[in-house]
């Protein structure tokens, strides 16, 4: 599998992190499968987060491999002061094994009132912060997961030296113009600044509603395999780093098949892609990964 360089971070990050949220909600046996797979097709950049179920706890047993394979690993808080933020991440080291992460992020941040609550005094940027300069974590960075997050994250690096940055991108979000608007900016942004770029949603499709989940994600995924091909060559396709794998296992090995094949799209392909986006609503709005 590909890899790219994680901006500043210098990490060789593979193409496709593994988005642990998939193993959140499933038994040690079913997530151990899915973390071998994903080792099998040459990731080695883990995302977890306290609020997956208990993904952290999955991962447990397999620390001392991903440390061992040099698995870049990375953590996040949705709490808002320093206090609360320093609690959660020593929460998440315990859960998890380990004293150490690679990265740690600002889980969530999609609006400007939530950037607020974190830069403000004694807001959770300050925890990450002292985490860092006592060596718990190398990198910080911040996520988002709603139609403001890109412009949030350029505001976001304009208060602060983030070192990554992580948002939704698909074909489907790509024919909002004012959304590619604010992405283009913000892709340039961390171009300029040497910033990592993660992209979550590369698989999404449509809002459950009222229909029956059939699978574990926050929303309805592509699932045949020709339209994940589109779907992840489309992402891989643009100046990012490494999108996040979809949260559910059963949809994964497809994901990781499509990035092993990425080519980029040729300009015909992707004007043929786009015009298929209006048959959909890629959600993401107050959903998390």
């Amino acid at each position: 599998m590909e890899q790219r360089r994680l901006g500043r971070t210098g990490h060789r990050s593979s193409v496709v992190t593994f988005g642990t949220a998939g193993i959140g909600k499933v038994d040690q046996a079913t997530a151990d499968l899915a973390v071998q797979m994903v080792l099998d097709h040459g990731v080695n950049h883990f995302d977890v987060a306290p609020g997956y179920g208990e993904a952290e706890v999955r991962l447990n047993p397999w620390m001392s491999c991903l440390r061992e394979q040099g698995v870049f690993l990375g953590c996040k808080t949705k709490q808002r002061t320093k206090d609360s933020a320093e609690a959660e991440l020593h929460r998440s080291l315990e859960r998890l094994g380990t004293d150490r992460l690679d990265l740690y992020q600002l889980h969530a941040v999609g609006k400007l009132h939530e950037l607020d609550e974190c830069t403000a005094k004694g807001g959770a940027l300050e925890a990450l912060v002292e985490a860092r300069a006592s060596g718990i974590t190398r990198w910080l960075g911040i996520t988002g997961h709603t139609h403001d997050a890109p412009r949030t994250h350029l505001e976001a690096l304009r208060r602060f030296d983030f070192d990554t940055v992580m948002f939704p991108l698909n074909f489907v979000l790509w024919t909002n113009a004012q959304y590619r608007l604010d992405v283009e900016a913000l892709l340039g942004e961390c171009a300029r600044k040497n910033v990592g770029v993660h992209i979550i949603k590369t698989v999404a499709k449509d809002p459950w509603g009222d229909r029956p989940k059939t699978h574990t994600t926050w929303y309805e995924p592509f699932t045949d395999q020709a339209t994940i091909d589109r779907a992840v060559a489309f992402v891989l396709s643009r100046p990012v780093t490494t999108l996040t794998s979809v949260g559910d296992v059963t949809v994964l090995p497809k994901v990781l098949s499509a990035a092993e094949r990425f080519r980029p799209l040729d300009p015909s392909a992707e004007e043929a892609l786009l015009a298929t986006a209006t048959g959909y609503h890629s959600p993401f709005v107050g959903t998390w990964a």
